[in-house]
């Protein structure tokens, strides 16, 4: 029986592996984390916090309203307090349409 190769993935992620991700600075991981009760990461006995992959994705969540759609950071807030679900299936919407549109391009100039 052949060797299958699985994709070993992470249970945590530090800060700066997160912040790496968003390429924004990790004080700004730290501040969100402040100012967000949805970003609550595990921290180690040498205060390290870590990151779950939920974590990661309620970041994306602030990124994404915060960086790239102009909001304030009561303006987030409120709409994660009311919304939030809502958000994150248009955000889903968004990646697939960009991983589609990708997809053409390549196909495209393939074609060419």
């Amino acid at each position: 029986m052949p060797y299958k190769e699985k994709k070993i993935e992470k249970k945590y992620y530090a800060i700066g592996e997160v912040a790496e991700m968003f390429d924004v600075a990790p004080s700004l991981i730290r501040f969100w984390e402040g100012e967000f009760d949805i970003i609550r990461p595990k921290k180690n006995r040498k205060g390290n916090r870590q990151f779950t992959k939920e974590d990661i994705e309620n970041v994306r969540l602030i990124y994404h309203l915060v960086k790239e759609k102009g909001f304030t950071l009561q303006g987030a807030k409120d709409m994660i307090k009311n919304d939030s679900g809502k958000i994150k299936d248009k955000m889903e919407i968004m990646d697939s349409l960009t991983s589609v549109r990708a997809f053409l391009k390549e196909l495209r100039q393939q074609i060419k």
